[in-house]
């Protein structure tokens, strides 16, 4: 059992709903648990290593906040965690998957053990953790599951084709996961961003972002609370007979 672990239980467990954000320590799962906390929500996230973020989580919202450190690496260490959050909170309601890895390089460049990695993390990860929140969801009857794709799975970019492989599988699996959870209550949808600002656009050429803002019908770059508030209305009851969707946030790019 993990320190961090160990003073979660002896605080008890709290009130309320729980969600899973994979990857919360910066970018668009940042703002996910930020957003998720001040609705009240209880928040577990994992990251390889802690940040700034994490430490000022885990003393605002002690009673409501719980971290771990997970590598995607390891996709069979997702149990695992699961396992801790539930001794922690002692349910789950919502799984965000939002954690992954992309790496732009030429499919004819790219080392055997670079491809791997993005497919273990951006499909293998993601899919294990889902079996285990789902196993979960299902004893206590029901649950929401919100998949991160990407708009390379619905157009293709140079550059990125592992990439865009792993999250095409994540949105296949999202509906055949929606028809076989649907009877235990779960709902499995995802959220297809396009360009949004973050730490990978942020070193875009200017000439590039500007390229991408002309084609967007919408005339910009998405902000990350952009893609969460759809990843909210998902995990809403206002969507609440919404399964097996994919629904794009790219300003028009892609229509």
């Amino acid at each position: 059992m993990t320190e961090n672990l160990s003073t979660a239980v002896e605080k008890g467990v709290g009130e309320g709903r729980v969600a899973v954000v994979s990857g919360g320590s910066r970018g668009l799962g940042r703002v996910l648990v930020e957003r998720l906390l001040a609705d009240g929500w209880r928040v577990a996230t994992f990251s390889r290593s802690t940040s700034e973020f994490i430490a000022e989580s885990s003393a605002a919202h002690p009673e409501s906040f719980y971290w771990e450190a997970v590598d995607l690496g390891e996709p069979t260490t997702a149990r695992t965690f699961v396992r801790n959050v539930h001794r922690v909170f002692g349910r789950l309601d919502l799984l965000v998957n939002n954690a992954g890895l992309v790496r732009e390089e030429l499919l004819f460049t790219m080392p055997p053990k670079a491809i791997e990695a993005q497919i273990t993390a951006n499909l293998v990860a993601p899919i294990m953790l889902t079996q285990a929140c789902a196993r979960l969801m299902t004893r206590q009857g029901g649950g929401n599951i919100v998949n991160i794709s990407s708009i390379n799975a619905v157009r293709g970019y140079r550059g990125v084709s592992v990439y865009a492989a792993a999250k095409a599988g994540l949105d296949g699996f999202t509906r055949s996961l929606a028809r076989e959870l649907g009877g235990n209550g779960i709902r499995v949808n995802s959220v297809v961003p396009g360009y949004f600002d973050s730490a990978m656009t942020a070193e875009m050429p200017a000439a590039y972002r500007a390229r991408i803002e002309r084609r967007t019908p919408l005339g910009r770059l998405a902000a990350a609370d952009d893609i969460a508030d759809a990843v909210l209305y998902l995990s809403s009851p206002r969507a609440e007979f919404v399964t097996g969707q994919s629904l794009v946030i790219d300003g028009g790019l892609t229509c």
